[in-house]
C-alpha cells in the first residue's frame, strides 16, 4: 500500500442549508475540510495509506475534526493542538446564475501559529511515496512556510515524488514575504506540477493563453525553469451556471501532450474541493497507471466530487474509473 503525506490547515465550512443566503436562516451545517486534508480523505477512500500534518485547536471542535480524518482511515498522529482555534469559512451556494460565496476566518488559526521545530518529518517520511502540499499552506504564516520548506528539503533528499498545486491566493498572504518568492522556491523543491497557465503566469511574470499550443509551451517554459519538475496536469472548466459545468483534464510531460474528452456535470451538488478531488485522482492514478489513465482517472474524480455534499470526495476507485470509462447516465446498479 502506497503512503501519502498532506501537510496543511484543516478547516470547518459553516452553511444554511441548501440554496439559503445566511440572513435567510437560523439553521446551519458544518463540514470539515481543508485542501490537503480533502486530498488525504479522498486518497484513503481509494485504498491508499495517508497521513495528514497539521494543527487542531485544543478544544472539542479540534478533537471533533481529528475523528472526521480519523473516521475515513487518515493517520492524525502527526496533528498537534493548540490554544488557538481552528480555522473556518463560512459559504452561501450559489444557484444557477448566482455565485457561490466563501468568507474565511483563518487568520489567527491553531494552524497559523504551527511550530516548524516540533514536526519530525523524518519519522513522518518512513515508508512514504508521495507528499502532496498547495500554495495555500505557506499562505497563511511565516511558521507554516517554514514548516513546508523543511518538509521539502527532507522529502528531497529521501527521493519522494512531491506533487503542488501552487494555488496562489493575494488575499492569504499578510505576514509580509513575497508570495511569488517562496512559492517560486518551494516549487523548485517539487516534482509535478498542478496547474495550467494561470498558475504558471503568477510564478513566471507570463501571459500564457489556455490555448492548446500556450498551455504546451507554458509546460515546457515550466519544466526549462525549474528543473525538478517533470509533469504538468492541468484541468479546465466551462461554467455555464453555478448548476451546470463541463470538465476535462490535459497533460504534457515533456515528450507528449494529451487531452481526457469533456464530462458535463448538470446539476453541479456542491461545488467545493473538486480541484482537491482532482489532485487526489491525479495522484493514485500516477502511482498506479500510465500518464494517461491517470488523467482520465483525476478528470472523473473531479466530475463525480461535484454530486458529493462535503468537501472531500467519496467515491471508490471502481466509481470514479466506471465514469473514466464513459459510464455517465448514473442509471441505478442492482
Amino acid at each position: 500500500m502506497s503512503k501519502v503525506v498532506t501537510f496543511g490547515e484543516v478547516l470547518m465550512r459553516i452553511a444554511p442549508k441548501g440554496n439559503k443566503k445566511l440572513n435567510q436562516s437560523n439553521e446551519l451545517e458544518y463540514y470539515f475540510g481543508g485542501t490537503e486534508a480533502n486530498v488525504a480523505i479522498s486518497l484513503a477512500q481509494l485504498g491508499n495509506q495517508t497521513q495528514h500534518v497539521g494543527v487542531v485547536s485544543n478544544d472539542f471542535v479540534g478533537e471533533a475534526a481529528k475523528k472526521y480524518l480519523q473516521q475515513f482511515g487518515v493517520n492524525t498522529s502527526s496533528i498537534s493542538h493548540s490554544d488557538h482555534p481552528l480555522g473556518l469559512y463560512f459559504l452561501e451556494v450559489g444557484a444557477v446564475m448566482r455565485s457561490s460565496t466563501i468568507s474565511y476566518n483563518r487568520s489567527n488559526s491553531a494552524f497559523s501559529h504551527i511550530d516548524p521545530n516540533k514536526i519530525d518529518w523524518d519519522t513522518i517520511f518512513e515508508d512514504c511515496s508521495w507528499f502532496h502540499w498547495t500554495g495555500i499552506t505557506p499562505a497563511l504564516s511565516y511558521n507554516a512556510y517554514q514548516a513546508l520548506k523543511k518538509a521539502l528539503t527532507i522529502a528531497n533528499s529521501k527521493g519522494i515524488t512531491i506533487s503542488t498545486d501552487p494555488a496562489y491566493r493575494s488575499n492569504l498572504w499578510n505576514y509580509g514575504r513575497d508570495a511569488k518568492e517562496i512559492l517560486n522556491e518551494l516549487v523548485e523543491l517539487s516534482t509535478i506540477f498542478i496547474g495550467g497557465p494561470n498558475e504558471i503566469n503568477e510564478l513566471l511574470d507570463t501571459s500564457f493563453s489556455n490555448h492548446i499550443d500556450q498551455f504546451i509551451e507554458s509546460a515546457s517554459r515550466l519544466m526549462n525553469t525549474y528543473k525538478n519538475i517533470k509533469k504538468v496536469f492541468d484541468k479546465t472548466r466551462v461554467s455555464f451556471n453555478a448548476n451546470w459545468h463541463k470538465i476535462k483534464a490535459r497533460m504534457y510531460n515533456g515528450n507528449e501532450f494529451a487531452e481526457t474528452n469533456e464530462i458535463e456535470i448538470t446539476p453541479v451538488i456542491d461545488r467545493i474541493g473538486t480541484g482537491d478531488a482532482y489532485a487526489a485522482g491525479l495522484i493514485h492514478g500516477l502511482m498506479r497507471f500510465n500518464d494517461y489513465k491517470a488523467l482520465e482517472f483525476a478528470n472523473a474524480a473531479c466530475a463525480v466530487k461535484h454530486t458529493i455534499e462535503g468537501d472531500a470526495n467519496l467515491a471508490t476507485e471502481k466509481e470514479i474509473l466506471s465514469i473514466a470509462r464513459g459510464k455517465l447516465s448514473g442509471r441505478i446498479i442492482r
